[in-house]
């Protein structure tokens, strides 16, 4: 008489650098077998693992489909590495403890390269929960005793308006505080700067007596006007121009009418002499 020994499977992932380790222990009894194999990460491509594939499981149940080209990589039984794809079966009424519920069918087949197909079908409930789990061919399953609370719905609330409305910094204590405390880091600039230059009170000051002799209508142009020779990129004016100058605060570009015009008059003062 032979008796049936029990039989306990687990595998670890490893990722080590560019490769990932599969550990694979077998317990037979009292033996125990460990084998380690080991995959370069480029050649992984589209796995999952048992723990992605249950996630990937319960959002086919909430969505209540399955898509025509689920194909991922999975590990065998043996620990190698195999094409797994997956079916919809439909629905279905199970019982679950006391009541009846309808649940989602999908079916997982593992394609080993070595041995044959592997397949299992899972039976998730609305909310994508797993409520029965069976290898087809094994006598046995799983199956949960009791329904979960399972999840609504979830309701896409429209996104909130706001109102704009009009910012009193003045009344805003760390908003003002930030204002004066700029105004006076501004303020210690620029006396630190007429300090290290005092040929700028003279200038500002030449500036304010030809101000106030003048008294322009348009002070800022004015202004742009009297220092803009100081300016250290200044296109040069035209002396013969300077009874109609253009505002300071546009770029001063050539007119084709009064090139034409000066190339014109040079040529005729190149006449004949005599």
């Amino acid at each position: 008489q032979f008796h049936t020994l029990p039989m306990e499977r687990k595998m670890r992932l490893l990722k080590q650098d560019d490769q990932l380790a599969v550990t694979r222990t077998v317990k037979e009894g009292e033996e125990v077998k460990t084998k380690v194999i080991v995959f370069p990460w480029h050649s992984i491509a589209g796995f999952i693992s048992e723990a992605a594939n249950l996630v990937l499981l319960r959002v086919m149940g909430w969505r209540r489909t399955v898509p025509s080209n689920a194909h991922f990589l999975a590990l065998d039984t043996e620990g190698k590495l195999c094409y797994s794809t997956y079916q919809a079966l439909g629905s279905q009424t199970i019982q679950v403890g006391r009541q009846q519920v309808e649940v989602f069918i999908v079916e997982q087949t593992v394609h080993s390269e070595e041995g044959i197909p592997m397949s299992y079908q899972f039976y998730l409930l609305s909310d994508g929960h797993l409520a029965k789990r069976i290898q087809v061919g094994s006598p046995g399953c799983c199956t949960i005793t009791k329904v979960p609370i399972l999840r609504e719905e979830d309701a896409i609330e429209p996104r909130p308006v706001f109102e704009k409305k009009p910012l009193m910094w003045e009344e805003d204590m760390e908003l003002f505080s930030k204002f004066m405390d700029r105004k006076e880091e501004l303020r210690l600039s620029h006396n630190s700067y007429l300090r290290q230059h005092p040929e700028a009170h003279a200038l500002i000051s030449d500036f304010l007596l030809f101000l106030l002799l003048r008294q322009p209508a348009d002070v800022v142009t004015f202004a742009a006007e009297y220092f803009g020779p100081f300016a250290m990129r200044r296109a040069s004016t035209p002396a013969l121009r300077s009874s109609n100058r253009p505002s300071p605060f546009r770029a001063l570009e050539p007119e084709g009418g009064e090139a034409e015009e000066r190339e014109a008059g040079s040529k005729a003062g190149e006449g004949p002499a005599g």
